[in-house]
């Protein structure tokens, strides 16, 4: 059985979170000095991780999008959502379908002040305080038990998240993504992609600077090897798991990483 994750309600302005981080890269405001500071350092090794967030950023709506027009999803379970931006995950679906329902759940306490504030006026959307290893307390939540309706096909969602926890027989992500899946009638998807790096001197700096900046709320820079074994037993949906500024871009002039010592990597697979 998974163990616990006991989640903290306070928010602690001189710890950064990945959540805060990812916020300032996107340009958000929802951030601190601590986060900056750390972003600043990250920059100095990886200098790409500003146009990775926001070509993470991109891929996300894209596939959204893409899941809602293309496989008529009206549901969505989001993982790890962080802090609301521009074009979150409920806006784009519901662009495509005004009843479509999402959930997004998120560890930081900031993410459920902000999310909930956005959307205290939107009856189908809800953001939950949970982590996402908790699979069981997810899927029983109240929202989540209110808004998604299990027999039918849902688009779980584990976007730039994985590499926040470390691997565990039992809480790592090869163990979530089988708890999920094993919950999802056919017809569901899931979107998983992550941090990776073929340079182990990268994935072992940016792990070890990640895991002491947040005071360990971090997994590990990964292997594409890795995310693929994710995606066992899905069909994996063309073009692959690929860096994700090449999944289905809208134009052919997309922009691009100007270096690639890190990248996100990953797709979407259905459940057959």
């Amino acid at each position: 059985m998974p163990t616990e994750n006991k989640l903290s309600t306070k928010i602690d302005e001189n710890v950064p979170t990945a959540a805060r981080m990812y916020d300032h890269y996107l340009g958000g405001k929802d951030n601190y000095a601590a986060d900056r500071a750390a972003c600043e350092e990250l920059d100095k090794v990886v200098p790409s991780t500003r146009r990775l967030a926001l070509n993470n950023r991109r891929f996300l709506q894209r596939a959204v999008r893409t899941i809602a027009e293309e496989y008529g999803i009206r549901q969505f379970l989001d993982h790890g959502s962080g802090l609301p931006t521009q074009d979150n995950v409920h806006q784009v679906a519901q662009r495509v379908d005004p009843q479509t329902h999402v959930v997004y759940v998120d560890n930081d306490p900031m993410v459920l002040v902000h999310g909930r504030a956005l959307l205290q006026q939107d009856e189908r959307t809800a953001v939950i305080h949970a982590d996402m290893r908790s699979t069981d307390e997810i899927f029983a939540h109240p929202d989540t038990q209110r808004l998604i309706d299990f027999s039918r096909p849902v688009a779980v969602l584990f976007n730039s998240v994985f590499h926040c926890i470390p691997d565990s027989d039992t809480d790592g992500p090869l163990a979530v993504v089988r708890r999920v899946r094993e919950r999802l009638v056919p017809g569901s998807i899931m979107l998983m992609c992550q941090l990776v790096s073929d340079d182990a001197e990268v994935r072992a700096f940016v792990t070890d600077f990640m895991a002491q900046a947040t005071q360990g709320h971090w997994g590990r820079v990964r292997e594409e090897k890795d995310v693929a074994e994710w995606f066992e037993g899905l069909e994996i949906l063309e073009p692959g798991l690929v860096e994700v500024s090449t999944w289905r871009p809208d134009t052919e002039v997309a922009p691009r990483q100007l270096t690639q010592e890190w990248i996100e990597f990953g797709g979407i697979g259905i459940v057959r």
